[in-house]
């Protein structure tokens, strides 16, 4: 089984050898969305441009969210991978609104066809195929959220660009107004993407509660001499879970029996929920 620094640092050539083929394809797209004058092409060049800064945020979250703990972090830094995914949703939608806008601003404009350009995007596609497909083997390898994440992200850019070829050849058979309706769908996806990316990372930024409360309070009620469950609560911490639990038992117990039943505790939250860090503070009842 991989160390963690190991798969870390495995992920993070994964993220280097992607990013390097992202720019490869922005540049092509670039190019032949400019020659042709696509709006549509222009449009999936911007969302490829996003695809290269995820990249970088990515990589540089990764780096940061694997430092040790410290005196001013002593929780660590898996939040930091966390807010680098938060990030990219807001560019995501800022990207996505200019798409919209630049498409409508070249409504009218002519749009040439072009055969070597045509094959550059089928390069292209074919290119955004083996990506995705290699970092999603690649991500459930290393058991990596991260990589599971931007492998969806690499396989919506696949079918933009399937969309995005239709439109520009209908353009430039005669229907223009399909350019504009493909490049506004290019944006919509983008903006379904930040959703997915907002609603993955908001919750783990605020404290949501990471697992269901009841079922782990029903669990640690059935454990021996654990009388009642004063207080619990969860969250997650990059892909760490941590919990902390009060719990109140007998009010002669001595020490090392209270010390049991927290160990009971822990172990049972350990093994049936995948909580990596419980902490236990238990309480005698007051009588």
């Amino acid at each position: 089984m991989l160390s963690r620094a190991e798969r870390d640092r495995k992920v993070r050539v994964v993220l280097i050898l992607e990013g390097s083929a992202n720019v490869v394809v922005l540049i092509a797209k670039t190019v032949v969305g400019i020659y042709t004058g696509s709006s549509a092409i222009l449009s999936d060049a911007l969302h490829s441009l996003t695809d290269v800064f995820n990249n970088v945020f990515a990589y540089i979250a990764l780096r940061i969210s694997a430092s040790p703990p410290d005196k001013n972090h002593p929780y660590g830094h898996r939040k930091f991978e966390t807010l680098a995914v938060f990030v990219l949703a807001t560019l995501l939608s800022v990207i996505a609104i200019e798409i919209v806008i630049r498409a409508y601003e070249r409504i009218g404009n002519p749009i040439l066809p072009s055969r070597w350009g045509l094959a550059v995007m089928f390069g292209v596609l074919l290119v955004n195929i083996a990506i995705s497909s290699w970092e999603n083997y690649q991500a459930k390898r290393l058991n990596s959220d991260l990589l599971k994440a931007d492998s969806k992200h690499t396989f919506s850019d696949v079918l933009t660009t399937i969309a995005v070829i239709a439109g520009w050849q209908l353009a430039t058979h005669g229907y223009p107004i399909f350019d504009f309706i493909l490049a506004v769908f290019v944006s919509a996806f983008v903006f379904y993407l930040a959703y997915q990316l907002f609603r993955k990372s908001i919750p783990i930024l605020v404290d949501e509660a990471a697992v269901d409360q009841a079922k782990i309070a029903e669990s640690i009620e059935q454990i021996d001499d654990v009388i009642k469950i004063e207080r619990l609560r969860s969250r997650n911490i990059g892909q760490e879970t941590f919990a902390d639990v009060v719990v109140t038992v007998r009010p002669n117990m001595s020490t090392e029996e209270s010390h049991n039943v927290a160990d009971l505790i822990e172990e049972e939250l350990y093994n049936n929920f995948g909580i990596d860090d419980v902490v236990v503070h238990v309480e005698p009842m007051r009588v």
